[in-house]
């Protein structure tokens, strides 16, 4: 390690289980931060045998096999269905085979490629808002909180072509007590129990649930009411499906909690730990802060300038490798088979820690380390660098979630300047995404 290195600043961390975690205790401490039961080994190790039938898998090879080749095919594990499938149901997140393939299918031409351009001009929309209104407000900001509400936003614009049919705050409320609700583990889940075993969360009210699924099938109903004749954003996709007879009024409920929450949990988190970065980094904000100016230097910042921007894409992979929103998923093994030198049987739990893949120091060059070069130089090994996870389900926002990222951030950057004041910064917490563990206060300026 050199000089340079010995002296760089290290990003929070989290902090994972240095010491086996027993199932008792692995359901108290899941509830609270996922994060907590990963046994450390797997920032080490490429494998890693957990209790039970878990495996903890970690070399790109295997983590390929595994998500593109023979294993493609393998269910989300059923302890994850379990936990949050009264939440989001059976949409894309969760469902399987033919009903997973045609859902797929239906939603993926709102995400390609062609259509980004248009989704910008929302984005950009947003950035400038959100780049005026920290300018005109300096001082203390939680970026945690900044972050959602502009995700927030870009959902409001972006799937309900800026309509109010239900209000931001209004989802916001119910967005928060949905997280908090579905995040809570359950040890008769983890042990895979049948559903019909009565669980502890059973006792606490499931109003955040049901109050949520209310909200969208209100917005559904007053939308399929307007009779629109040809699609004109995400809601009206999920409409057609529903005239169509493709879905019914529940799977199409589930699609839209599915968007809304990935759409608005991920990106915000995404951004909130990127301008964390670009504090503890002043000199790599200036350079990036430069770097768009001479692309965009006013106006809004369009999908065809993200091109011209290495340095923030750089930077932008280099967040979601410290802090990737999916920072955990899990498969259930479908068949028997040897994967990488272990041996697989049917059943057993394939645990994907993508945290502790992205920081794996046998995989990594100073993991701990800022280092956006690392994206700037040759392609990184395919199983190494999964943000998004790969293979059939790989998320089929990862191109929406990458542009949305990269435009508020190059908006906020043309008009403030962050920096790290005294107030502590917290470590990462997984639940249902991996956030920040309380306030992220950061120092803003006008530039």
């Amino acid at each position: 390690m050199n000089a340079r290195s010995t002296c760089a600043p290290v990003p929070v961390a989290a902090k994972l289980a240095e010491e086996p975690v027993g199932l008792l205790r692995f359901a108290r401490l899941a509830g609270r931060n996922m994060l907590e039961v990963i046994p450390a080994e797997t920032l080490r190790e490429t494998y890693v045998r957990g209790p039970l039938n878990i495996h903890y898998i970690g070399a790109p090879a295997a983590v390929t096999e595994l998500l593109v080749g023979r294993g493609r095919a393998f269910p989300k594990a059923k302890f994850t269905k379990d936990i949050i499938g009264s939440a989001v149901g059976n949409g894309l997140i969760l469902s399987e085979g033919a009903k997973w393939r045609e859902q797929r299918r239906r939603y993926s031409p709102l995400f390609a490629a062609r259509n980004l351009p248009v989704l910008a001009t929302h984005f950009a929309e947003t950035g400038i808002e959100v780049a005026d209104s920290l300018a005109e407000n300096p001082g203390r900001v939680d970026v945690s909180q900044v972050a959602p509400a502009a995700t927030l936003t870009n959902i409001s614009r972006v799937m309900f072509s800026g309509n109010a049919e239900v209000s931001a705050e209004t989802i916001r409320a119910g967005l928060r007590a949905y997280f908090e609700y579905i995040s809570k583990l359950s040890l008769f889940d983890l042990m895979g129990l049948p559903g019909w075993v009565p669980r502890a969360k059973w006792l606490r009210s499931m109003a955040p649930v049901t109050s949520m699924r209310a909200l969208a099938r209100q917005v559904i109903e007053h939308r399929r009411a307007e009779m629109r004749a040809e699609p004109r954003d995400f809601l009206d996709l999920l409409i057609e499906a529903l005239e169509t007879d493709f879905e019914d009024i529940e799977t199409t409920v589930d699609n839209l909690l599915t968007f809304v929450v990935a759409g608005h949990e991920t990106s915000a988190n995404a951004i909130a730990w990127g301008l964390y970065l670009f504090a503890l980094h002043p000199e790599m904000q200036r350079r990036i802060r430069e770097e768009v100016l001479s692309v965009r230097p006013s106006g809004p910042v369009g999908f065809e300038d993200l091109e011209h921007l290495p340095l923030l894409r750089a930077h932008v992979k280099e967040t979601l490798r410290l802090y990737p929103s999916a920072a955990f998923f899990a498969r259930d093994a479908a068949d028997d088979l040897t994967v990488d030198g272990f041996d697989i049987a049917r059943g057993d739990a394939l645990f994907f820690s993508v945290y502790s893949i992205h920081r794996n120091a046998r995989l990594w060059d100073e993991p701990d380390l800022y280092r956006p070069a690392r994206f700037m130089g040759p392609a990184i090994p395919r199983g190494q660098y999964i943000p998004f996870g790969d293979g059939p389900r790989i998320c089929i926002g990862a191109q929406y979630a990458e542009t949305e990222i990269m435009i508020l951030m190059a908006s906020v950057l043309r008009k403030v300047a962050v920096s790290l004041g005294d107030a502590p910064i917290p470590r990462p917490v997984l639940t249902f995404t991996m956030r920040p563990g309380g306030p992220l206060l950061l120092d803003v300026a006008r530039v």
